[in-house]
């Protein structure tokens, strides 16, 4: 399950990057755009490493799905996006495509 370990804190070092560039204000603030490179550079290291044991269309199903979902809340919690019924349904469908890539067959080597 080390894929897996390391496709999670990818997420969460992906998420991190977007959030710092939305700070970095068009990378003219220094602090949060040497972020938004330190979270890309470590988010997409780590999903080079599980993608040694994983599958290529699990890992950016996962990566790119849960990074939007997880980016939109962090947009209504801490930039008052608003986070609506459409909004909603979209995440939901995201995690549910996310479920029904996972629930294939697809061999896992981990």
């Amino acid at each position: 399950m080390k894929g897996f370990a390391l496709l999670i804190i990818s997420i969460i070092a992906e998420v991190f990057g977007t959030s710092m560039l939305k700070l970095s204000d068009g990378f003219t603030v220094l602090a949060p755009s040497i972020g938004v490179a330190v979270g890309y550079g470590v988010s997409f290291y780590l999903l080079s490493l599980c993608l040694r044991t994983l599958p290529l269309s699990l890992v950016y199903a996962i990566w790119s799905g849960a990074g939007t979902a997880l980016t939109a809340l962090v947009g209504f919690m801490f930039w008052n996006e608003a986070l609506d019924l459409v909004k909603l349904l979209g995440i939901a469908l995201i995690i549910g495509g996310i479920i029904a890539l996972n629930t294939s067959d697809s061999p896992v080597k981990d």
